[in-house]
């Protein structure tokens, strides 16, 4: 069983032993996980770099919180969605790698098309 399995059992489990799945269609986690990203983004908003880099340090733990957060919906929805999140990420790795050929992006920040 991969790391990914084995957190999503145990996330399952904490969700139904509270009788949440029925609040739990794709479109409520999908907007979970986007709340939950946007909370993550709000730790960085408006900060210089070097603020950033003060609050990586001094707000580790709401940081990991808030990813923890983004984690939880993401592996819920995929489970419910009955997606192997393993097997999406090395499929979306080979599209990337396709699209953005070392060669052409190679230290650029230019989308796709653009290169």
């Amino acid at each position: 069983m991969s790391s990914i399995e084995a957190l999503t059992k145990k996330i399952v489990a904490f969700r139904d032993a509270r009788d949440w799945k029925q609040f739990h269609n794709p479109k409520d986690l999908a907007a979970g996980l986007a709340i939950e990203a946007s909370e993550l983004q709000e730790i960085f908003l408006w900060k210089t770099p070097d603020e950033v880099d003060e609050a990586v340090s001094n707000k580790r733990e709401h940081i990991s919180d808030e990813l923890a957060d983004v984690a939880y919906y993401a592996l819920l929805l995929a489970h419910d969605l009955d997606i192997d999140l393993s097997q999406a990420l090395a499929a979306k790795l080979v599209k990337n790698a396709a699209k953005y050929p070392i060669d052409k992006a190679k230290g650029s920040h230019a989308k796709y098309d653009e290169l």
